[in-house]
């Protein structure tokens, strides 16, 4: 399966991430300026995502509706789950500077007992 958002897996560029509970904190403060993304599939979104996540068909839609100077947070599955390797390459690639992956994904959310949404973006 294609990742839905087009992006190198690898690069000399490190991949800044986020721990849980910082990025918990930082979906509970509602700040406007952060953008939460779920770099899987539509049905993978529609069946469980952390609650204020954006999900977006592609690349073009994803890099349309974010600000460069946003505060970017790219997520998938789990550790080796590629897609949010995908999507964060793309974005640093593309000149947006505040970008972090939360690497335990939508696993480990699910698993410290945190709320997940479901439905359509």
């Amino acid at each position: 399966m294609p990742l839905p958002i087009q992006g190198p897996i690898s690069s000399d560029v490190p991949v800044r991430t986020i721990e849980r509970d910082e990025l918990r904190r930082k979906v509970d403060a509602n700040d406007p300026r952060f953008k939460l993304v779920m770099a899987l599939g539509d049905w993978e979104f529609r069946t469980k995502h952390i609650p204020g996540s954006l999900h977006f068909k592609d690349a073009s839609d994803m890099l349309s509706a974010l600000r460069k100077d946003d505060e970017i947070v790219v997520y998938c599955t789990n550790p080796p789950c590629l897609a949010s390797v995908a999507a964060y390459h793309r974005l640093v690639q593309e000149g947006y500077t505040n970008v972090r992956r939360y690497a335990g994904g939508i696993e480990d959310w699910e698993s410290a007992g945190l709320p997940l949404g479901t439905g359509a973006a």
